[in-house]
C-alpha cells in the first residue's frame, strides 16, 4: 500500500484529500502545520508528499528545501491558491516536483500524484549515490567500496546516506543528531562519535583513500582527499 503525507493547515481540505485517498487503497498520514510535517516527512517513509503553501510553523517553501536536504527521491505535489508564475517558480525551486492550484478536482489530484510516484518508482532502480569507490543503491540499499559488499546497520545506513547526500559538507553532530535520529541533541552522550567511528572502520579501514573525515570542533565530512 502506498504511504501518502498530507500537510495541509485546512482541516477540511486536508480531510477530503485524506478521504478520497482512503477510498482508492492509499494509506495517509496528516500533518497541520509546517513543522510537524517538516519531521513526519523526515522521519517518516513516504511514496509522496502533498505540500500546502501557505503553512503555519514553517511555509511549503522552506518545506520542501528541509525535504530536500535529506531525501532527494520522493515526489512532492504542492498545493496553493497562488497561481503566478513566480509562485510556481518558488515552487519548483524548493523542490516541489509538481504544483495544483486551489480549488482543484480531486481526480486531478490522484492522477497527478499517481504519475509522480510511477515516475518516481521507474527511476529508483538506476538511483545510486557514488563518491570514488564507494557505491550506495537506494533501491536495494546495498553499500560497496571497491565493488566489495559492506553490511550496514539500519542506522549506520541511515548516517552513510545523509553524508554522502551533503558530500563535501562540513556536517555538525546537532545536524546528524536531528536528520538521522530524530532527537534533540544532548551534549552529554557520544552516541554520533560512535556510529561514525562503526561507519569509519566499514567504510575506510581497508581503503586506500579515506572518505570520512573529522573536522575538530565543528563535526564531519564525507568527500575524497583530493576536494580539499
Amino acid at each position: 500500500m502506498k504511504k501518502i503525507l498530507i500537510i495541509e493547515d485546512e482541516a477540511k481540505v486536508a480531510k477530503l484529500i485524506q478521504k478520497g485517498l482512503l477510498e482508492n487503497q492509499f494509506d495517509v498520514e496528516l500533518a497541520y502545520d509546517g513543522v510537524i510535517g517538516s519531521r513526519l516527512a523526515s522521519s517518516g517513509s513516504f511514496h509522496a508528499i502533498i505540500l500546502d503553501v501557505n503553512l503555519p510553523g514553517a511555509n511549503g517553501y522552506d518545506v520542501a528545501r528541509k525535504i530536500r536536504e535529506t531525501n532527494s527521491n520522493v515526489p512532492i505535489l504542492m498545493l496553493t491558491a497562488m497561481g503566478t508564475i513566480e509562485d510556481k517558480i518558488s515552487g519548483f525551486e524548493s523542490g516541489a516536483d509538481d504544483y495544483l492550484l486551489k480549488p482543484f478536482e480531486f481526480r486531478e489530484l490522484l492522477a497527478r500524484l499517481n504519475v509522480l510516484i510511477k515516475r518516481s518508482e521507474g527511476s529508483s532502480h538506476k538511483k545510486l549515490l557514488t563518491v570514488a569507490d564507494l557505491e550506495l543503491d537506494l533501491e536495494t540499499k546495498m553499500v560497496k567500496r571497491a565493488n566489495k559488499r559492506i553490511d550496514l546497520t539500519a542506522k549506520e545506513y541511515a548516517l552513510l546516506e545523509y553524508l554522502i547526500r551533503n558530500r563535501g559538507k562540513v556536517i555538525s553532530r546537532i545536524d546528524i543528531a536531528e536528520k538521522v535520529w530524530d532527537l534533540n541533541f544532548d551534549t552529554g552522550t557520544n552516541v554520533i562519535d560512535v556510529y561514525v567511528n562503526f561507519l569509519r572502520k566499514k567504510i575506510d579501514k581497508d581503503a586506500s583513500k579515506k572518505l570520512i573525515h573529522t573536522v575538530i570542533g565543528m563535526g564531519y565530512t564525507l568527500r575524497e582527499p583530493d576536494e580539499d
